[in-house]
């Protein structure tokens, strides 16, 4: 008597599934990543006293030095009121600061052992480290939208599609500069190190971004290293992306490469691949088993 074929489960046919376990891993890995954004969140949300603080260094910048400043830089010098001038400046320093957190984050749980505790988790180690730049993209995106709220105080519209192109820049920067704080922080083992390394390096970034003043002024060598600044594309996309939409301000670059002004797409494409690259760097470096 012949037996009965065995049917796999949820195939017809009998055929079995060859990966079985594929949908509920990633799943798994969605929810872990889901998981690590929501922590981030929640952090954001019950520490607003220091959330506030963040954001009141911008808002002052912004304000009193913006128009103290504004007085004395005429018009005629920058095409703009200094205070517009400035805003993209000061949504990168709003963006900044949660996007370097995170590596700081993964430096002080690796001391402390929580680290050790989620690799105990069933899924992968990347799935970790994606979760993290995912959290960390996600707040300092929140924090920047509360200051692009205050685009109409510096004399922009509130156009939606201005705002479109603004949200997506601040997206798109955020993005690679969590990815790049996370590459450095998965290669030292100190935090005291990591600190040290942003004090020599964040100010000069930031003077070099454009956000304070033009980079046209500056001397060659100054300006091949805002040619590598990733902050300087950040407030070229978003000042570029003003230009396209208010009608008095040109779209203008800042950002030249071999004495010319890159595509604005394309120049959104590379800071996009930066932060890929060194998301991918620090993926590899991550997975090594400690």
């Amino acid at each position: 008597m012949t037996s009965p074929a065995v049917t796999a489960p949820g195939r017809p046919g009998g055929h079995a599934d060859p990966h079985p376990t594929l949908p509920a891993r990633a799943r798994r890995e969605l929810r872990a990543i889901h998981a690590l954004v929501h922590r981030d969140l929640l952090r954001l949300s019950s520490q607003r006293t220091h959330t506030a603080l963040t954001l009141i260094q911008p808002v002052l910048y912004l304000f009193i030095l913006g128009g103290g400043l504004a007085a004395l830089i005429p018009t005629a010098t920058l095409g703009v009121g200094y205070q517009t001038y400035l805003f993209p400046g000061m949504l990168m320093m709003t963006v900044q600061s949660p996007a370097i957190m995170v590596g700081i984050r993964l430096i002080t749980d690796r001391q402390t052992g929580y680290l050790r505790e989620l690799l105990m988790a069933p899924v992968s180690r990347a799935t970790l480290l994606l979760g993290n730049c995912a959290g960390g993209t996600v707040v300092a995106t929140v924090q920047g939208a509360v200051l692009l709220a205050l685009a109409g105080a510096v004399g922009l519209p509130y156009d939606p599609l201005l705002l479109a192109l603004l949200l997506t820049g601040v997206i798109l920067t955020s993005f690679t500069i969590t990815a790049l704080a996370l590459a450095l922080a998965v290669s030292l083992a100190r935090a005291e190190l990591f600190h040290m390394l942003l004090g020599l390096v964040m100010m000069p970034l930031l003077f070099l971004s454009g956000g304070f003043f033009p980079l046209d002024n500056l001397p060659g060598w100054a300006r091949g290293l805002s040619a590598l600044n990733p902050l300087a594309h950040g407030v070229d996309l978003l000042r570029r992306s003003i230009g396209l939409r208010v009608p008095d301000q040109p779209p203008t670059a800042a950002i030249e490469w071999l004495g010319h002004h890159p595509p604005l797409l394309l120049e959104a494409a590379v800071l996009l691949t930066a932060g890929v690259l060194a998301l991918l760097y620090a993926t590899r470096r991550f997975s090594r088993p400690e």
